[in-house]
């Protein structure tokens, strides 16, 4: 791994995971608009690049001690924006509310894991998102984004835990949970591999 930090892996994640019952909506949006619907479920990402899978059981502890010392919350997905890459790439997103909370848990797992602060590392440091889709140049997202916020309806889910995420190499390489962490209780649930 020349040149690599062998600490991170782009095949982990530590992200939020709205319940499955809220994913409806969100994925209608992703089938017609998000080339990485295949790859990763809806999520609000936390740490990526993250730790390789083969040190998930060395790390468990310190995620868990993260987790319970923040209390859950309830997170809000009201709105969409987008970033810009370059004139002809833009992503939407749905924005999660409270901007502040997912901020602090953020940073109390970057606190955790220093060198694994990517997502905090642009311009105007780490920004709470829902990806639902690339829109090319920003008149195209602008566009696609004024017809979606026309029917979109607010979602509501409790952030109450946290989900430590892998994938495989090609042609395997779908996103899995590994293990939750409950916000507020260090003792971390075990979730059998696909």
């Amino acid at each position: 791994m020349k040149g690599k930090n062998p600490r991170k892996s782009h095949k982990a994640a530590v992200v939020i995971i709205p319940p499955e019952e809220a994913w409806d909506p969100i994925q209608q949006i992703r089938r017609r608009h998000d080339r990485n619907l295949g790859r990763w479920m809806p999520h609000i990402t936390l740490l990526y690049p993250f730790r390789p899978r083969e040190v998930f059981e060395e790390i468990s502890g310190q995620l868990g001690d993260v987790c319970s010392s923040v209390e859950d919350f309830e997170i809000e997905l009201r709105s969409f924006d987008f970033f810009v890459h370059s004139p002809g790439s833009t992503t939407m997103w749905l924005v999660p509310e409270p901007k502040d909370r997912l901020c602090a848990l953020q940073n109390a797992l970057q606190n955790a894991f220093p060198d694994c602060n990517d997502v905090s590392r642009h311009e105007g440091g780490y920004t709470p998102h829902l990806s639902v889709g690339q829109a090319g140049p920003v008149r195209n997202a602008l566009g696609i984004l004024h017809g979606l916020e026309r029917s979109w309806f607010p979602i509501r889910f409790p952030a109450s835990k946290l989900s430590l995420i892998y994938r495989r190499d090609k042609p395997d390489d779908v996103f899995r949970i590994h293990r939750e962490f409950a916000l507020g209780s260090a003792a971390p649930r075990d979730r059998s591999e696909i």
